[in-house]
């Protein structure tokens, strides 16, 4: 195989996964998907069909024991509730800290995981999602064009400069995404992105204010909340 994606079944990393499949073809990509603790499996089901559409590969790996100790609002054993706000009206009383929903080092742990899967498996890049609407005012700071770059750095040297991670969203926001997926013809309308597990996106959540807006901008309704009549 040429190329993992990390993969969680929201817009981001689905938009990865279309942008790989079209570089390389479905047989020489590997989606990896990752369970970490999450309060519902709804992504890691949108994994699923997504990958059966691509008709790629998805392979699970259970990273929860290493966030048992975390109360991040995203993980089944938090005492914290998600919050119902926009992630800039978070911000504004966090004191530069990151958001409630942010999983310490998520992304750093899931890259170097990938990176020991994609070495076994011959391959020779990692794409991720990260982009510059979660790394603002430091809401996600394993988002962030500096974290990219230094991750990149680490897994080049330590696989022998034989791999590279890629972030090709890392410098544009979630609304040029979805217009580059749009080109693709990503299927966002089997994606998940809500915090919450119910049998609908809750449609308040910061992930659901982001992506409705992201696909508002492009002219078009969100369509997961369209398919589910919402």
């Amino acid at each position: 195989m040429k190329a993992v994606v990390l993969f969680s079944g929201g817009v981001d990393s689905t938009t990865c996964l279309g942008l790989a499949v079209e570089k390389y073809g479905a047989a020489e990509v590997l989606a990896l998907s990752i369970f970490y603790g999450q309060i519902h499996d709804k992504e890691l089901a949108a994994a699923e069909r997504i990958g059966e559409y691509y008709g790629v590969v998805v392979k699970r790996l259970n990273l929860a024991p290493i966030f048992a100790d975390s109360n991040c609002a995203l993980l089944s054993g938090s005492t914290d509730k998600i919050p119902e706000e926009s992630y800039a009206d978070q911000l504004a009383h966090t004191d530069g800290k990151p958001v409630s929903t942010y999983v310490p080092f998520r992304n750093g742990l899931f890259l170097a995981s990938a990176a020991s899967i994609a070495l076994s498996h011959g391959c020779e890049v990692i794409y991720y999602g990260a982009h510059s609407d979660d790394a603002a005012g430091n809401a996600y700071p394993d988002c962030s064009d500096a974290f990219h770059d230094a991750m990149n750095r680490a897994v080049y040297l330590g696989s022998g400069q034989s791999l590279r991670i890629e972030a090709p969203f890392v410098g544009i926001n979630k609304a040029q995404i979805i217009e580059k997926g749009l080109a693709l013809k990503v299927p966002y309308e089997l994606t998940w992105s809500c915090y919450e597990g119910g049998e609908t996106p809750c449609g308040v959540c910061a992930t659901c204010r982001d992506r409705a807006a992201a696909f508002a901008i492009n002219g078009i309704e969100d369509p997961a909340m369209e398919e589910r009549g919402i």
